[in-house]
């Protein structure tokens, strides 16, 4: 009888055969594989969305911005937070315009709560006071009309620009700008109306709001000397850093603050917050994919199993094969594509469920999912891997059974 030779194509025949032989026992050995690389690229996906959503939201604050807030205002025990005391003013603000040549745009804050009443109608809104530059600086355009100039900051007019939340609220589908609205009894103005920018970072509606000059606000309606925040946008991004030590050294000397001692005030980077937020992101995305990864192990050990048990069930069958001419390799790699066949059918499903899964839960949470080719890759190479590594010793072990055993075997 003439000896079969080594074939890898009639292996993969058989191979073929007997997965087709038994299609329940093959799905459900699969599963393991498909929930593994459904769950890799499914996490690593929703991971990828929430970061690009929250680099969204950072970068919707504005370009290389830098922001001094006051220092926490305490009472009978209770912090009042960031901006609360009275530390900074507008001569902080004009001299570090004048002082700080990396400062492109600068735009003194304060702001208040009330309630806004126009057309029959009244809202409860914030009351930002800004300079001329703040928009700018936020890189927040104006769905019509204009940004009030230095002149009205000045003067203290009674001008405003105001957000489309508000605008509805106070005056429905019409166009607010020239109509007036009233704020603690002070008529305004509406000169511009900010177009739509939505949720902000702690969810506040960014929209909600009137902006007028900061001087307006201070001597209108507040009465107060002291700013809550100056905004300051820096030339570009690689002179933030300095930028930010010039401004720290300023302010503790026209504070007089001494050598050692806590400032009044407080200095918020974009930057480092930016950098801050993507690294927690990566982290949580690394430890969700190494999570789901763990399901590719225990899908593997299923198909070892799996592939033992195939082996003694069909040890008589391997007896038969041997004993016409196959050799050891040919049953070798007939057991080994069995199981990468498994990692591979399993790896193929697991992308595509993966891609669904991702997109039915960013829709959910009204986001959007980010599949990279990388995760999909990675995740189906895995499964080849664990394939190739979980299926090596069963198909070792039919390899090496010996031919008159393997007759006998009942």
């Amino acid at each position: 009888m003439k000896s079969l030779s080594f074939r890898p194509w009639m292996a993969a025949r058989t191979a073929l055969r007997a997965l087709r032989r038994n299609k329940m026992r093959s799905i459900l050995t699969a599963l393991g594989i498909i929930i593994g690389v459904a769950s890799v690229v499914a996490m690593v996906a929703v991971g990828n969305g929430a970061q690009v959503r929250i680099e969204s939201k950072i970068s919707a604050l504005g370009q290389n911005l830098l922001t001094v807030f006051a220092s926490n205002r305490r009472t009978s025990g209770v912090n009042s937070g960031l901006g609360s005391a009275g530390t900074l003013t507008v001569a902080d603000a004009l001299a570090i315009a004048r002082e700080i040549r990396e400062v492109a745009a600068i735009s003194p804050e304060v702001s208040t709560s009330a309630q806004a009443i126009a057309s029959g109608r009244n809202w409860s809104t914030s009351v930002t006071g800004e300079g001329p530059d703040y928009l700018k600086i936020r890189d927040w355009p104006l769905a019509s009309g204009a940004m009030f100039s230095e002149r009205e900051v000045r003067s203290a007019a009674k001008v405003a620009v105001i957000g489309t939340t508000t605008a509805k609220q106070l005056f429905g589908p019409v166009n607010p700008v020239g109509q007036i609205v009233r704020v603690k009894k002070t008529p305004f103005v509406i000169i511009g109306m900010l177009s739509s920018k939505g949720a902000g970072m702690g969810g506040s509606d960014q929209d909600d709001r009137i902006i007028v000059p900061y001087t307006t606000v201070m001597k209108r309606i507040t009465g107060s000397k002291y700013l809550r925040s100056i905004n300051l946008q820096i030339a570009s991004a690689d002179r933030m850093a300095s930028a930010q030590a010039q401004i720290e050294s300023l302010l503790r000397q026209r504070h007089r603050l001494a050598p050692g001692t806590d400032a009044d005030f407080r200095i918020m980077n974009q930057k480092e917050i930016a950098d801050t937020v993507n690294s927690v992101t990566n982290i949580i995305t690394l430890l969700l994919g190494s999570v789901a990864g763990m399901s590719l192990v225990v899908g593997g050990i299923g198909i070892m199993n799996i592939m033992l048990v195939s082996v003694t069930e069909r040890t008589r069958e391997i007896g038969i094969r041997v004993a016409v001419g196959a050799k050891g390799v040919d049953i070798m790699l007939q057991f080994l594509i069995e199981a990468v066949t498994l990692s591979l059918l399993g790896g193929v499903i697991g992308v595509l469920l993966g891609f669904g899964a991702s997109q039915s839960v960013a829709l959910f949470f009204d986001f959007k999912a980010i599949v990279s080719p990388g995760s999909v890759v990675l995740a189906f190479s895995v499964s080849v891997a664990i394939g190739v590594f979980f299926g090596f010793y069963p198909a070792r072990k039919a390899a090496s059974l010996d031919p008159i055993d393997a007759l006998r075997y009942e």
